[in-house]
């Protein structure tokens, strides 16, 4: 047996044993992933992004952090620790230590997936180096240890001692990173090394932290450290990890006992006790943290008074502040989300950690409800919010991700197109370890129930009733809508074989009215088994609370055809939401479509997508999909005629009619050059002229401006 998939096996009956040994009930989510590390992914597009990020991003990332101190901050903590001459300073931001405890996390789950001695020797030397820097009583935060005195301009964010400023400091924000880079790393080589270093480390935060005598009551600023102590109590059965945890959650937003009885506010989610919530506020990665942190405790605990808020918070971001690619958090002032239906395009936020966060989060709340609404979240971000953030050769990253681009907007911090790394390089590092857990959102199982979630080529095995299964797909999705599943059961066993039928086949974007198909009907769709030639269904599935539902006795290999027929559908947003008024997005199955320059010169912002006329102009009311296998590492594009709308030389609007446009899958812009592209796109002529008027306006007024 795989040693990965050996430990995590062990992990599960340790909780278990210490859950019996303490007579205490036994709570965790109903329904349990299959861990990635149990699922083989084969060619295709996540294949490819996979193995890009284990063959490029991962050693990339660790160079960017060689080059820009973030590794040398550990040496020579541990030298000046040690008594050794080392006249190096701390580099960069307080927190960079979260960077490579992230990128490690990920190197961890790629080495569970393919073994590889030279990144298992280089994590080897690393993490000697981070266990070097933790000082003796187990805290471990390097631009304190590196140096005597901390430089004044970094003082204001870290405090002038320790765990003086949680607010800012992100001490316990960057070890809830090495909780979680611990528990991969030994899930996937065995070794204590770095365990060894997160357990020393949340053993001090445990002795310092809590309700008892003389320990401190406050919260982190930026919430991480919730759901590494999590994943160390699942690991190690310890309880007061779990209690810790939940201790860090349940004092958000209550100021007695703290310093100065106060709390931080909406910025941190600090505003109201997290029970009482139920607006997303605040920093959208902090709130995205929480947001999992909370599923996580309440799944563990039966805490319904957790779930209960989760789900008023998750109706009110997927109902009013999620954007169609899944990204949320609309403002770049504070990285955070805006009022309710605020959803600009141009100056969109959307930061790629964020993105991240909401799968994370929506994952969880399918493993708590089964609702397939929540994986229907999970696909929208994956394809669309998520997989923008990186490019397709894996070294060069976006941290904002708006849905409309103008030549010269330099919004990626400074940066007009996808940058080689960031001062604060939070997102690149945190794709690193997110693309290979993607895997363990593929399948999922709730007793005699079988959940193939995400179509994906590709295979695992499970048990079911004690008996081994092995269940594989082949598929061409997202570009088709069919796949051919294999079930081959080792013996005779029944069960449910349950496969989600996405939002976008029901008519349902979001399972929310914040969007919704020109045509709310569903597409049509058919699953079920097929006969020994492999051609005909036999033994069609039922459809059950928005999942194809196959229950009987797999008694020998079956393969079952799954078909969702996959038109190209035309998007609204609710009529609040200022942005999109008159406008129309694209998708396609699970993508969003986006028109770029590349594509589509200079005609970007001048292009209008008329709505269909009752009496059809079959140029202007067609569009269809057409497979580029060497565009964009193999794409489908839209391909269809709109009208124009342009200034002529008397500067007065002209209109064209049938001009030819192509659509892209969001993910893949900016891959050609920088420069305009938009997702949300006129329907309406009269936009087009009031925005050329616009400009005008603002180039009258500039010129007036310079004259004066």
């Amino acid at each position: 047996m795989h040693l990965a998939r050996a430990l995590l096996m062990t992990t599960s009956c340790t909780l278990l044993a210490a859950a019996a040994a303490a007579d205490e009930p036994h709570y965790d989510y109903p329904i349990q992933p299959v861990p990635f590390t149990a699922v083989k992914v084969d060619e295709g597009l996540w294949h490819d992004r996979i193995e890009t990020n284990r063959t490029v991003t991962i050693p990339y990332d660790f160079k960017k952090c060689e080059e820009t101190g973030r590794i040398a901050n550990f040496v020579i903590a541990g030298d000046r620790l040690a008594g050794r001459p080392n006249d190096g300073r701390h580099r960069g931001f307080w927190f960079n230590d979260s960077d490579v405890f992230k990128v490690i996390e990920g190197a961890a789950y790629s080495l569970a997936l393919t073994p590889d001695e030279k990144l298992d020797a280089y994590l080897d030397d690393l993490i000697a180096k981070i266990a070097a820097s933790q000082e003796e009583d187990g805290y471990l935060y390097t631009i304190r240890s590196a140096q005597a005195e901390i430089p004044e301009r970094m003082r204001r964010y870290t405090g002038a001692t320790r765990w003086s400023y949680l607010e800012h400091s992100h001490e316990l924000y960057n070890v809830g990173h090495l909780y979680e880079a611990a528990v991969a790393h030994y899930q996937a080589t065995g070794k204590r090394t770095l365990l060894d270093v997160a357990l020393k480390n949340a053993d001090l935060v445990d002795r310092l932290f809590g309700e008892r005598e003389g320990q401190m009551i406050d919260v982190p600023g930026h919430q991480e450290i919730e759901i590494g102590l999590v994943k160390l109590y699942r690991l190690t059965g310890e309880k007061r990890f779990l209690d810790l945890a939940k201790f860090f959650l349940d004092r958000r937003g209550v100021p007695a006992g703290r310093k100065e009885n106060r709390v931080y506010g909406e910025y941190w989610q600090d505003h109201q006790p997290v029970t009482e919530q139920s607006e997303a506020v605040g920093h959208a990665v902090r709130a995205a943290y929480m947001y999992s942190a909370m599923a996580d405790v309440a799944a563990l605990t039966g805490e319904r008074d957790y779930v209960e808020a989760i789900d008023r918070l998750w109706d009110n971001v997927a109902g009013k502040k999620m954007y169609l690619t899944g990204g949320i958090g609309s403002r770049h002032s504070h990285e955070s989300f805006g009022d309710n239906y605020e959803l600009p395009n141009e100056s969109a936020y959307n930061e790629t950690c964020a993105a991240i966060g909401n799968a994370m989060w929506n994952h969880r709340m399918f493993l708590l409800h089964g609702d397939a609404k929540y994986m229907d979240v999970v696909e929208r971000v994956l394809y669309n919010g998520f997989l923008a953030g990186i490019s397709l050769e894996g070294d060069k990253f976006f941290y904002p991700n708006p849905l409309s681009c103008r030549v010269g907007y330099r919004f990626n911090k400074g940066a007009e197109g996808r940058s080689p790394w960031f001062d604060c390089s939070c997102c690149p590092v945190n794709i690193v370890r997110f693309i290979p857990s993607i895997a363990g959102m593929i399948y999922a199982q709730r007793e005699d129930d079988v959940f193939v979630n995400l179509l994906v080529p590709g295979s695992t095995e499970l048990e079911v009733r004690g008996r081994k299964v092995k269940i594989s797909q082949e598929t061409l999705y997202p570009w088709q809508g069919r796949a051919l599943i294999t079930v081959r059961p080792e013996e005779p066993v029944e069960f449910a074989l349950k496969v989600r039928i996405p939002g976008w086949s029901r008519g349902e974007p979001v399972g929310t009215d914040l969007y919704r198909y020109r045509r709310a009907e569903s597409t049509p769709r058919r699953c079920g088994v097929l006969d020994g030639e492999g051609e005909e269904i036999v033994e069609a599935a039922a459809e059950e609370d928005n999942f194809f539902v196959l229950k009987r006795k797999w008694d020998r290999a079956v393969t079952v055809l799954v078909d969702f027929e996959m038109p190209i559908r035309r998007v609204y947003a609710h009529d609040k939401v200022a942005s999109a008024a008159r406008r129309v997005a694209l998708e396609r199955g699970p993508l969003v479509y986006c028109i770029e320059a590349a594509d589509n010169e200079d005609r970007v912002p001048q292009l209008v997508i008329r709505e269909p006329q009752e009496d059809p102009v079959p140029e202007l009311d067609s569009m269809r999909p057409n497979w580029q296998p060497e565009l964009l590492g193999g794409v489908v594009v839209i391909e269809g005629h709109a009208t124009t709308v342009a200034e002529d030389a008397e500067g007065n609007p002209s209109t064209t009619d049938a001009v030819p446009f192509t659509a892209i899958p969001y993910y893949a812009w900016n891959h050609r050059g920088n420069g305009q592209m938009r997702v949300w796109i006129p329907t309406d002529p009269a936009v087009i002229e009031e925005e050329l008027a616009e400009a005008r306006r603002q180039r009258e007024a500039a010129k007036k401006a310079k004259d004066t």
